[in-house]
């Protein structure tokens, strides 16, 4: 092995009470405790895939069928979850978020918010067996690389301080987290749930920047005197948070789907270690399932918001053009008199009232003039030539009718 294969793919072994080793080539043989993980990005699963196939039939007695391999190679599949009578497949799809300050992703190419910009997913497949978990993640995936440095931090910690008893492993077990955990995982299904949620986690970290990314959207959309112009940035955004739903949703089918495979697993007998683990399991896949719940809700709340502030934006902007009416249809009702009598004493008769008066004119102008101030007192008296705002309405309602 030369000296970048660590980088493509990293393998390491898993054991539980002393600690985790990572190894620079492929194992030859089964385990004798603990299990092995086997860490590689698409591109070396590929390239690799016979080398992976040999280990696979040497290590857990079956290798990977030709579709579960070719889910693993897609790099458009959705997260789903799928079976064999020796393994399971589970694809969950990650979030990859470019650093502040990097270059702009490639794919996919949209407006909005700068954070809904730098949103981009691709799925990390796992491939679990009894003692060997197979991990295939994108190219610039980070998930694996941050958690393999966890993970050797926590066994050097874990192999130096294990609990004496199984007492004292359990409430180490039950205090700990799913990811922030002393102890290292028991199973290689312990450990894809930890990966799983640690990658759940980074849509959990990604809420409070939507939120207030969409909460100054909502802002400039509920400023009464803002003309809103960027209606496609907005419509991006929209389209954005509709596919964060849609990925969540495929990760929660995944999961659910995974859970309903522990439950048809038989309970192990003779062995108190094993039901643990089986429960754990079973809390871990429940814990991760609430996460993912979470952040479909959250996701659909700010949906749900931002829909509501472009319903209350139309609705401002409707009273808003309802004022200028009133105020346009107030000002012709005032003049519309004045143009009246105007039109009378212009017409071509040679005998009109006041016409050849000296002071007709003033006659005429005076009554205009009355007419147009008891007409706005008669306005102004109702309202229709004041602004229809909250605190208006409050203040005075009766003075409407």
């Amino acid at each position: 092995m030369n000296a970048a294969l660590p980088q493509p793919l990293r393998i390491f072994h898993l054991q539980p009470g002393s600690g985790v080793r990572e190894l620079a080539d492929l194992p030859q043989e089964a385990p004798a405790l603990g299990f092995f993980w086997i860490a590689c990005t698409r591109a070396s699963f590929g390239a690799e895939l016979a080398r992976l196939q040999a280990a696979l039939q040497l290590l857990a007695g079956q290798q990977l069928v030709d579709l579960h391999v070719s889910d693993l190679l897609n790099a458009q599949l959705p997260s789903h979850y799928d079976y064999t009578a020796q393994y399971d497949l589970l694809v969950v799809r990650r979030l990859a978020q470019a650093p502040a300050g990097a270059a702009p992703l490639p794919a996919p190419q949209r407006g909005g918010p700068p954070v809904l910009r730098r949103i981009d997913t691709s799925p990390v497949g796992f491939a679990v067996f009894d003692q060997v978990l197979l991990s295939v993640h994108p190219e610039d995936c980070g998930v694996r690389d941050a958690y393999a440095a966890r993970l050797v931090t926590r066994g050097s910690v874990g192999a130096a301080a294990a609990p004496a008893t199984a007492a004292e492993a359990m409430v180490q077990e039950l205090r700990s987290g799913p990811v922030a955990s002393a102890r290292l995982p028991a199973s290689s299904a312990d450990l894809m749930l930890r990966v799983v949620n640690h990658i759940v986690d980074n849509y959990l970290d990604l809420r409070r920047e939507l939120s207030r990314q969409l909460d100054h959207w909502q802002a400039e959309l509920l400023r009464p005197r803002t003309r809103f112009g960027n209606w496609g940035a907005l419509l991006d955004a929209r389209l954005a948070l509709h596919q964060l739903d849609e990925i969540c949703e495929d990760q929660r089918t995944a999961v659910r789907a995974w859970l309903d495979a522990l439950d048809s697993w038989n309970e192990p007998e003779g062995s108190q270690a094993a039901v643990r683990e089986l429960d754990l399991l079973k809390v871990r896949s429940r814990d991760v399932l609430e996460h993912i719940e979470r952040v479909v809700n959250h996701v659909r709340r700010l949906e749900h918001s931002t829909e509501t502030a472009l319903q209350m934006h139309f609705s401002v902007q409707s009273n808003r053009t309802n004022d200028i009416m009133r105020i346009l249809t107030v000002i012709t009702a005032i003049f519309l008199p004045l143009n009246l009598i105007a039109g009378i004493f212009g017409m071509n008769f040679e005998f009109i009232p006041l016409v050849h008066q000296q002071d007709g004119f003033w006659w005429a102008m005076g009554a205009m003039g009355s007419i147009g101030a008891t007409l706005v007192a008669l306005f102004w008296r109702k309202r229709y030539l004041a602004r229809t705002d909250a605190k208006s309405a409050a203040n005075a309602p009766e003075n409407l009718f």
